[in-house]
């Protein structure tokens, strides 16, 4: 065999490689992304089976996001240091045990803890997924790279919430809702023989350090505010819980005193404070938290009175989905290729607006009906809000990183992501605030039958804030940059394409 055959037949190896690394790291985060979205449709399933608490619910969608966003900056700093193969390949062996212990839990207590673990292990194994690609792939190959992992990530967010419901419908093997989990058991383990064959091991060549500190200040915090807030009405809002939830902000002052000593010893904060002071970083993370809160407030109590309000199965209330899931997807596509370039930050306003008014015609809908709504009622109201949601969600990431420096693009989108999080997992928090503060217990004790009017009520609630807090986002979008500056993915210059790796994964969720 010539050297010149030599060379041909290992570029084809090479080639089949990188495609087979690529299957391997979008199944993982295909996997990750359908397990934050599959979980609610199944919740009165899970309520009922394990007789589960509201509170323990709320943590059972609020624990994954906490503990993601806390390790996110983490562990993506950890593969830049140790390597992305063998980070991922962790952190998709944490995942695939998590959800066994999901599967199988015996009781309430399990499945939150191994919630944790499960959004802990995704923080290790996500922010991998796109470092592996930038170093598996060249810079001519991205773009089309890059389109791929968008398909991926829209039929994630279609798919995720209606396998839920297939998987707790059919009560395969008298599972009920338990193989909403156990479906990630062979897809994780073909992950894992099949990443240590194909997936090539890369470090970066000059990594952060660690900041161990940094982490724990922004998990105490969150968990100071965010735990009071899911027990505090099933505790009668004690005193204590006032006090953690005042504390927080102290935690949250010693964490940023931290950081600014930090940046000054080693120049590798958790947090890269500097960026606050670029106007539209700051608003951008403002709006980024905020709408995250809307998102964690709205799936959550939809699905509550879907099922438990209307009494309708987890494969109905998937279904109903659907045309919002459809509507986000074509608003998004269209956001980012045509609208955006062309109208700039009237894109995510008029998002913003669109939700709002999505969100009164439910609220309409919802007290006109009353109980005896039918899924076609709620079509409009749904495709209303999908659209409006579409025109935020694609084109946030460009505007909020437009006026970054490019140095600082990495440790900004990891930002970002991680305060998408922080705002999911605080809108969970606030559901026993905004919905299950309006239920009376003791008057559903006595009359049953009037479930489904209390929930509807308390849903027409919660989407009441919702609204609200989508006025302020609208206002806050203001001081994001008129035109954002359009990154292009796959261009030239291979510092660019970089930087579009970093913050490419603010989709996953």
């Amino acid at each position: 065999m010539s050297s010149h055959d030599a060379a041909t037949e290992a570029a084809a190896a090479s080639d089949k490689r990188r495609w087979i690394a690529l299957a391997i790291v979008m199944t993982a985060a295909f996997m990750d992304l359908v397990d934050a979205t599959i979980v609610n449709i199944a919740i009165p399933s899970i309520e009922k089976d394990l007789g589960a608490s509201f509170g323990a619910i709320q943590w059972i969608t609020a624990g994954y996001a906490l503990a993601f966003a806390a390790g996110l900056i983490t562990g993506g700093r950890l593969g830049d240091i140790y390597g992305r193969k063998r980070l991922f390949l962790l952190g998709t062996a944490g995942f695939t045990l998590a959800s066994a212990l999901c599967g199988f839990a015996a009781n309430q207590e399990m499945l939150v803890g191994s919630r944790l673990l499960q959004g802990a292990a995704a923080a290790m194994m996500v922010p991998q997924v796109l470092s592996i690609i930038h170093v598996t792939f060249p810079a001519h190959e991205r773009g089309k790279v890059f389109g791929m992992f968008g398909a991926i990530i829209g039929l994630g967010a279609v798919s995720g919430p209606l396998l839920g419901a297939l998987l707790t419908q059919w009560n395969i093997a008298g599972l009920e809702w338990r193989p909403i989990f156990l479906i990630n058991l062979p897809v994780g383990v073909a992950a894992l023989i099949l990443g240590r064959k194909f997936i090539t091991e890369s470090k970066a060549p000059k990594a952060l350090k660690l900041d161990m500190v940094g982490v724990l200040l922004v998990t105490t915090a969150l968990l100071m505010l965010v735990y009071p807030l899911t027990r505090g009405r099933e505790l009668d809002w004690p005193l204590w819980g006032h006090l953690m939830m005042a504390g927080s902000l102290l935690v949250f002052g010693a964490l940023v005193a931290y950081e600014k000593y930090k940046t000054k010893k080693d120049g590798s904060p958790l947090v890269e404070l500097s960026l606050f002071k670029v106007k539209s970083f700051a608003a951008g993370i403002a709006v980024q938290l905020t709408f995250g809160v809307v998102l964690g407030i709205f799936f959550l109590v939809w699905t509550l009175y879907m099922q438990i309000g209307l009494g309708w199965t987890p494969l109905h209330a998937g279904l109903t989905g659907v045309p919002f899931s459809i509507a986000v997807s074509v608003a998004a596509g269209m956001s980012v290729q045509k609208l955006v370039p062309r109208f700039g930050r009237k894109v995510l306003q008029s998002g913003a607006l669109t939700m709002i008014a999505g969100i009164l015609l439910y609220v309409f809908v919802a007290g006109r009906y009353g109980t005896g709504i039918h899924s076609w009622q709620m079509i409009a109201p749904l495709v209303v809000m999908g659209l409006g949601m579409g025109l935020i969600v694609a084109p946030l990431t460009d505007a909020v990183l437009s006026e970054v420096p490019k140095e600082h693009a990495g440790s900004a989108s990891g930002l970002i992501n991680t305060t998408g999080q922080m705002g999911n997992a605080l809108g969970l928090g606030l559901v026993s605030v905004v919905f299950f503060g309006t239920i009376d217990d003791e008057k559903l004790a006595k009359a049953p039958g009037e479930v489904g009017a209390a929930f509807t009520d308390a849903f027409q609630n919660s989407l009441g804030w919702a609204a609200g807090v989508l006025a302020v986002i609208f206002l806050v979008m203001f001081a994001l940059p008129a035109k954002p500056k359009q990154h292009l993915e796959g261009g030239g210059d291979d510092e660019v394409v970089a930087d579009e790796t970093e913050k490419e994964p603010v989709l996953t969720h």
